[in-house]
């Protein structure tokens, strides 16, 4: 058994986490080593109770590892731990990093430029719309846009960085063969081909209660700074938030209407610190040492714009049927024989580009020349 597959036991074994395993491995020599421990070996290692080294002695009669193993190769991923270069080198510095990562797709030393993006599940127009434009905006100039995966701001927010043809990860809260919510499966399969899908949860693992905290911690830990777009007092997104603050990482938040709730989270973390944010420059001015000034979008003061882009074929055919007359959303995709989804999709990224400007009721008109 080599040390991968023993922590990939060892991930599988109930109460056994990442700081009781630091503690035995600093005991053992490896983590081989802890499974082939005996119930009293385990015993004089500090912190390691009775039910906890009963577990690790007897844990081949709980532990299907052989199982595991083989689902991990049908599937398509792999299973990283803190020895392999490719495990988040801002991950490894929080107090309980996970034991293995199961990643579908791909991490890149590129990733540690990653920013997170949260907020609720259930989210207004305005807040999905800020978190795609923001997403968009940051994986243009080379962010790694981490979320959760979930309904609302997260899946928002993926949405926008792969509209940019930029790099995204989503954390899951459950095992990776897991598609939650629904609804995303096609969305997790983008992700997979120009990022991650990442948990620390074996395969099967449903979402739960506990599982989401859990997530966050590792949405916080890998990123060097987290925005919350829209979010209520009581949301997961807080708590991810909170995490950051404990790994001494910069939070951003998004305001929103004085009158409504799901603003409230953001404008009590914007009084109590956090940074308020309105675009991409308010986030990236906070890591200028990673982000040169030449590669950051235009300041609101200052009258630039983005980089040139070519179009594709389905953003040209959308930008052809616009001109100074405001046309709506539904007269676009009835003109252009496109989907829906691809017509949103579409003036998502020729808004990004500053070639057109959304009106009130979803209508659509080409941008004056600056």
């Amino acid at each position: 058994m080599d040390p991968t597959e023993a922590l990939v036991a060892l991930n599988l074994i109930e109460h056994v986490g990442p700081v009781r395993l630091r503690q035995l491995l600093e005991h053992f020599a490896d983590a081989p080593a802890v499974l082939r421990a005996s119930k009293s070996d385990l015993l004089r290692v500090r912190g390691i109770g009775e039910d906890t080294a009963d577990a690790i002695a007897n844990w081949e009669r709980t532990v299907d590892l052989a199982a595991e193993l083989q689902r991990i190769r049908e599937f398509g991923c792999s299973v990283i731990t803190q020895a392999d270069e490719n495990y988040p080198k801002l991950l490894r510095q929080i107090y309980d990093p996970p034991i293995v990562l199961y990643v579908k797709g791909r991490l890149e030393p590129r990733d540690q430029n990653a920013v997170a993006i949260v907020g609720a599940r259930r989210t207004s127009h305005y807040g999905q719309e800020s978190a795609r434009k923001l997403a968009y905006q940051l994986a243009y100039v080379g962010v790694t846009v981490v979320s959760g995966g979930a309904r609302g701001i997260d899946t928002a927010a993926h949405q926008g960085a792969l509209t940019a043809k930029g790099r995204t990860i989503a954390v899951l809260g459950t095992g990776i063969n897991l598609v939650f919510p629904p609804e995303n499966a096609e969305l997790f399969e983008r992700i997979a081909a120009n990022g991650a899908l990442v948990t620390q949860f074996p395969f099967n693992r449903p979402a739960d209660k506990q599982s989401f905290p859990i997530r966050n911690r590792i949405v916080a830990g890998m990123t060097q700074g987290t925005v919350v777009v829209e979010a209520g007092l009581t949301s997961g997104a807080l708590i991810t938030a909170g995490m950051a603050v404990d790994y001494g990482r910069q939070v951003f938040a998004v305001p929103g209407r004085i009158d409504s709730p799901q603003s409230k989270g953001c404008h009590e973390l914007i009084k109590k610190g956090a940074k308020l944010c309105e675009g991409a420059e308010d986030v990236l001015s906070e890591f200028e040492y990673l982000f040169p000034a030449s590669n950051r979008p235009p300041a609101p003061n200052e009258t630039g714009t983005l980089p040139a882009l070519a179009l594709g074929e389905n953003e040209q055919r959308v930008f052809d049927l616009l001109g100074a007359e405001e046309l709506h959303i539904d007269d676009l995709i009835r003109r252009s024989g496109l989907p829906p989804s691809t017509v949103s999709v579409s003036l998502l990224s020729l808004e990004m580009k500053r070639l057109i400007r959304q009106l009130p009721g979803k209508n659509f008109v080409k941008a004056s020349p600056a």
